[in-house]
């Protein structure tokens, strides 16, 4: 691993045998880009790289020089407006209205390891000898303004951190306005764009578009990242599939309003930008004060969109997740949610509790509806202390109960919420985001607490902690229902509003760090209103995530396949619920609904006491099967088969760091009639090893890979007598064990 600095070429070359970095000083100071792709053999000029020609129309750099002009030259972090045309990177409004501005390199440091991010997720280096970081300085002298480009090269991993900070050095008041973490301009165009969008309960779905000259991007308005688009985007190369081919996969750190673009201009050069959106955005910068943008990571490959994701899930699951939790196979729950709603009593959650308990289940979770007057979802949000009538003995009793039976105990939490009907909104009605002399939105019944404020963030710190201090509570579920509105805080100044959806992140990330360092031994999770706030920045300090409130098992194929390109099955919570389904109204088979969720963290959303006997034992067999394999799951090599979003067929893999066990999940949505014969190309086996499917036949690993695993039913012709009937919605998971 090496991060090179050739002086007299002022070329800088990010290598770690994997892939190959390449940056360069411009004649005018600015930092250009070079290469990015596979790892090359290094030398003291890559000048050839460059290419200036003159063109017509085009404003140039320096008089006389009509080859040198930024819009033809790719770029590090660009400007607009000196010479380059394209959407910059940063922009600074200055006191007299320019936006205008030039950084040339100053200086730079190489350091081993990676540091941290000061109030943001990042990912991390546990031993400096996994990374080493590389800090450019470049600088407007007119503005007096630093901006320091960190870019952190993984030893093990073809990725690459990136952010950006930009410090006021100078005697005036700046308003920054753009202040993307990653920028990159690539030569060519001859890619297709691949991002993950959606809605509530149908979160993620794959969406794939050719790039053409102009700009396509998806972005977040909503405070969040959103259920509508995800801060992931990949550009891949026309052919490229799971397997074989290049694509490059980008992914934001952060949890708010972002945006992910890709410019094409009229000479085919593609210029990609993640990062907070600028839409809104406006932090003022004052003298001798700092931003720092939320990191981003690039992840390249040559051999297909599967090596991208092995390669996220990799990084992701072991050097961003932290905690006691990050390498520990995750508790089998049971959440009171779809059993009972809000009504519940102590009792009938002991009388769900202990049922699970006698079918294996580890944790149980209680949903939302235990605290203040809370009984519906008009009133209770903010006033986090348990409800005398439901828990008479407090939530305190209640994890006594659930402890006796040989369980753990979970709790969820709306902390960043409150409904008007409540204590604190009474107490604080300035508390909530609303702007002066409008009227003040709803969504679900509740307003959005101002979290930008540090008052707001300790009070609701001090009332989650008492509750955790007090109970045995070894699980969280941090649900977030709705986006923001009218987005105006009391406690800021004119010129700092656009600052508010920022500071808001900043507050939850902060809420949520005090709390994992008080309470060490809770596993987080992380929710909003399903998949509305799955990203990376979640996973710094939840290490899971609900993946969507729509626990079809049908639908969550897709939600869960188009997750996975990004995010490690660790971090997709996953759970079996009761039918007719309560989101699309779908009558599955308990073994499907099980078989899909498997490859997640595993748990129940009903009431097993509703469950007839036969489906008792079903529930028996699937925690004892997802006990033996769990740690295989949750922390295996996952490869993606057959695609929901191609046909009739869901198929997906996983491989134990060994090779020696492997999971196949296997999933039809309709049945067929007089169907062909059907097999299966399965991958990341050991060629040389020979394995038994399900206990039974032997097949060679390079059998398995080349020709595939048979899993041709009953539906391709007439039933054989001990042969079950195909049917809608079936299922299977086979077991590959060396």
């Amino acid at each position: 691993m090496s991060i090179l600095f050739h002086e007299n070429t002022q070329t800088f070359h990010l290598t770690n045998g994997q892939i190959s970095y390449l940056m360069k000083v411009l004649p005018d100071g600015s930092l250009g880009q070079l290469y990015f792709g596979r790892a090359i053999r290094d030398r003291e000029s890559f000048d050839h790289l460059l290419e200036m020609h003159p063109r017509p129309m085009s404003a140039c750099v320096f008089e006389g020089d009509k080859r040198f002009s930024l819009e033809h030259c790719l770029q590090e972090y660009p400007v607009y407006g000196t010479t380059d045309f394209r959407r910059p990177a940063v922009e600074l409004v200055q006191p007299n209205g320019s936006r205008i501005a030039s950084f040339v390199y100053q200086s730079h440091t190489v350091t081993p390891g990676k540091p941290g991010l000061a109030g943001l997720p990042a990912t991390y280096c546990e031993e400096a000898g996994e990374g080493e970081t590389l800090t450019v300085c470049l600088r407007d002298p007119l503005l007096k303004v630093s901006l320091l480009l960190s870019y952190t090269l993984f030893r093990d991993l073809p990725a690459l951190a990136r952010s950006a900070r930009l410090v006021n050095e100078g005697g005036q008041d700046l308003h920054l306005t753009t202040a993307m973490s990653l920028s990159l301009d690539l030569p060519d165009s001859g890619y297709e764009l691949i991002h993950f969008s959606g809605a509530w309960s149908r979160e993620r779905h794959m969406k794939v578009r050719r790039l053409e000259q102009g700009i396509q991007s998806v972005e977040s308005t909503r405070g969040h990242s959103s259920h509508s688009h995800n801060p992931f985007i990949m550009l891949r190369r026309p052919g490229t599939g799971e397997d074989s081919g290049e694509v490059m996969g980008f992914s934001l750190l952060y949890s708010g309003n972002f945006l992910a673009r890709a410019e094409v201009d009229p000479w085919d050069t593609t210029r990609v930008t993640l990062g907070i959106n600028p839409f809104g955005f406006d932090w003022k910068l004052a003298p001798g004060e700092s931003f720092q943008t939320p990191e981003a990571v690039v992840v390249w490959s040559g051999q297909g969109m599967g090596d991208m994701s092995r390669a996220f899930h990799r990084l992701y699951r072991t050097r961003l997740a932290r905690g006691q939790w990050r390498d520990r196979p995750r508790p089998i729950l049971i959440n009171n949610w779809e059993a009972t709603y809000f009504d519940f009593t102590e009792d009938k959650l002991v009388a769900i509790a202990r049922a699970a308990r006698e079918d294996g289940v580890e944790l149980f979770v209680l949903d939302d509806g235990w605290f203040g007057a809370r009984c519906s979802d008009s009133a209770g949000l903010g006033d986090w202390t348990p409800n005398p009538d439901r828990l008479p003995g407090g939530v305190t009793r209640l994890a006594e109960r659930i402890e006796a039976l040989g369980m753990q105990f979970g709790l969820w939490f709306e902390p960043e919420m409150v409904n008007r009907d409540s204590q604190l909104f009474r107490a604080h009605p300035d508390w909530v985001l609303q702007t002066p002399g409008r009227r003040a939105s709803l969504g679900r019944n509740q307003l959005v607490l101002d979290f930008s404020r540090t008052e707001v963030v300790d009070n609701i710190y001090e009332q989650m902690s008492k509750i955790l201090s007090q109970a045995k509570v070894s699980y969280v579920k941090w649900d977030m229902n709705r986006s923001m509105t009218e987005v105006y805080s009391a406690a800021l100044p004119p010129d700092r509003q656009g600052e508010v959806m920022h500071r808001y992140i900043l507050g939850v990330y902060d809420l949520y760090d005090r709390l994992t360092r008080r309470f060490p031994h809770i596993l987080f999770e992380s929710c909003a209103s399903g998949g509305g706030r799955f990203d990376p920045g979640m996973l710094y300090y939840a290490p899971q995530c609900w993946t969507s409130d729509d626990s079809d098992g049908v639908e969550r194929q897709k939600i869960q396949y188009g997750t996975s390109f990004c995010y490690p099955l660790s971090s997709i919570g996953a759970h079996v619920s009761a039918v007719p389904n309560h989101q699309v109204n779908r009558l599955t088979p308990l073994s499907t609904r099980a078989n899909v969720a498997a490859f997640g963290t595993f748990g129940y959303e009903l009431d097993l006491n509703r469950l007839t006997p036969e489906e008792r034992a079903q529930v028996r067999e699937q925690i004892a099967f997802m006990k033996e394999y769990r740690q295989v799951i949750q922390f295996g090599d996952f490869y993606r088969l057959l695609s929901p979003f191609e046909g009739n067929f869901t198929a997906w893999m996983v491989v134990s760091p060994d090779r020696r066990t492997a999971l196949v999940g296997w999933y039809k949505v309709l049945n067929e009639v007089n169907g062909p014969y059907r097999r299966v190309r399965l991958r990341g086996l050991d060629p040389s090893l020979r394995y038994t499917v399900d206990g039974g036949s032997e097949h060679f690993g390079d059998e398995l890979m080349e020709v595939g695993l048979l899993t041709t039913d009953s539906a391709a012709g007439e039933r054989q007598p001990d042969e079950p009937p195909a049917r809608d919605f079936d299922s299977h998971i086979f077991v590959l064990k060396a």
